[in-house]
């Protein structure tokens, strides 16, 4: 009797489950298919967007706007506590926990590469250096040939970059022209720049004479002014695979323009809102761009070329340091962006911003008797380990933009010990020299990873 009475209700109690299911189903079916979903995603993407680009320059956190300050502790400090997921292939797989490492896995694939060359550490390489000290004289100055100086000790050049998260491959020439086939790489910068220029150029040739490489400067206006030491750069074709690598003389990668150019004595407006003339006239004949600067946003530079600083076509003082720094940081940012807008006109263009070389002066300046006298290899250690780039400036301006960084200061601060120094080739010493390095040396390495990244 029980049995009979209560199957009815149990009855209804299962068909009451199975209407549940089915409505469920049809819900999840429904919210799949509506098109709401796919607008909240749309804003999540925008807001990612719209706020990697909002702070523009390096700046303190006490300086920011409350909302965005609050919204920064909060990505960085859920980030530290969650984890992420990342595949890197053609079609990655990306599982973030929470929006906020969402924000972080987007801005790290904002780039072809997601791999950071920049950590890593410094191991001995008996195979090194790339090529010799004692040759490469058509392409590297004797200044840096260290191998020509009074110098006994030549270590740092058997030591190779290792990344720690990404491979390097190693360097080989006839690959290399290979991949750079019917290409033109420029460098546009300072003297660490020509540098990296010089050292391109030894590593191709392997520091051999290589007589079949054309001079091709004139193409570009590369020629050496009357009266002036030498041109404002140089550019060479490989014709095996008409492959050209150029450099260009522009320190602060401002449009300079004399202000009377009949006076050999004029002052010379530095526009910091206009990139180099020279870059606007030949950007569609390059395909791979570095850019640098640095070292010449001091007022000494300043006053020695006689550069006055224009924004927008008029003049500003500048009377302090500050305002050199600010200027400079101006500038960085003013010349990204205007080549980040260039690129869409320019697909094949791959364009890098290499952050700022380190000097290693001690007990002085250059002109104060400041020395770098350590020919020991890695007393200040051997590994990096960072999660941002140890020049703020430059890492600043590329991001949100496709200009990517080429990020060599940290790696290259652990080398003290590869300055050209006090060594000469005639064995007498004017000062030391802790800004440029000996060639073979460290700007190999910044070009080993250019090429991985390129």
């Amino acid at each position: 009797m029980k049995f009979r009475n209560n199957f009815p209700v149990r009855g209804k109690y299962l068909s009451f489950v199975v209407v549940a299911l089915a409505f469920t189903v049809l819900v999840l079916w429904a919210w799949q298919e509506n098109p709401f979903l796919s607008t909240s995603q749309s804003v999540q993407a925008w807001y990612r967007t719209s706020y990697a680009g909002f702070i523009v320059g390096p700046t303190n956190s006490s300086e920011l706007p409350n909302t965005a300050k609050e919204n920064t502790e909060k990505t960085y400090s859920n980030s530290s506590t969650k984890e992420e997921t990342v595949k890197d292939s053609a079609h990655s797989e990306v599982t973030p926990t929470d929006f906020a490492s969402t924000i972080i896995l987007n801005r790290s694939q904002s780039n072809e590469n997601t791999c950071s060359y920049g950590n890593g550490g410094w191991v001995p390489d008996d195979s090194r250096p790339l090529y010799s000290g004692f040759g490469c004289k058509r392409w590297l100055s004797a200044m840096w040939a260290c191998r020509l100086t009074q110098r006994t000790d030549f270590s740092y050049e058997r030591y190779r970059w290792v990344p720690k998260d990404c491979a390097l491959p190693a360097f080989e020439r006839s690959a290399f022209l290979g991949r750079m086939q019917d290409k033109t790489i420029a460098f546009i910068g300072d003297s660490l720049g020509r540098q990296q220029f010089q050292s391109l150029m030894c590593m191709v040739t392997g520091g051999e004479e290589s007589p079949d490489v054309k001079d091709v400067g004139k193409e570009y206006g590369l020629v050496k002014a009357k009266g002036a030491i030498r041109p404002d750069g140089w550019a060479y074709c490989f014709p095996s695979t008409n492959t050209t690598i150029l450099y260009y003389w522009s320190s602060s990668l401002s449009d300079l323009l004399p202000l009377n150019i009949s006076d050999p004595t004029t002052d010379v407006a530095m526009h910091l809102d206009r990139p180099p003339a020279f870059l606007r006239k030949f950007l569609h004949r390059f395909d791979v761009l570095v850019l640098n600067t640095g070292h010449h946003w001091n007022r000494g530079k300043i006053r020695q070329n006689r550069w006055v600083m224009y924004k927008d076509g008029t003049r500003s003082e500048l009377g302090n340091l500050k305002e050199i720094g600010i200027a400079k940081n101006f500038t960085v940012h003013s010349i990204v962006k205007w080549l980040d807008s260039q690129l869409p006109s320019h697909p094949r263009l791959k364009a890098f911003f290499r952050t700022i070389s380190p000097r290693h002066f001690r007990n002085g300046e250059w002109n104060t008797g400041g020395n770098c006298d350590n020919t020991t290899p890695l007393t200040r250690g051997s590994k990096v380990e960072q999660n941002e780039s140890s020049d703020a400036m430059v890492e600043s301006a590329v991001r949100g933009t496709k200009v990517k960084m080429l990020d060599i200061t940290a790696l290259s601060q652990l080398r003290d010990e590869a300055h050209k120094s006090h060594f000469s080739i005639k064995g007498t010493s004017g000062g030391s020299d802790c800004l440029h390095w000996c060639l073979p040396g460290i700007p190999d390495t910044w070009n080993e990873i250019l090429i991985a990244q390129i």
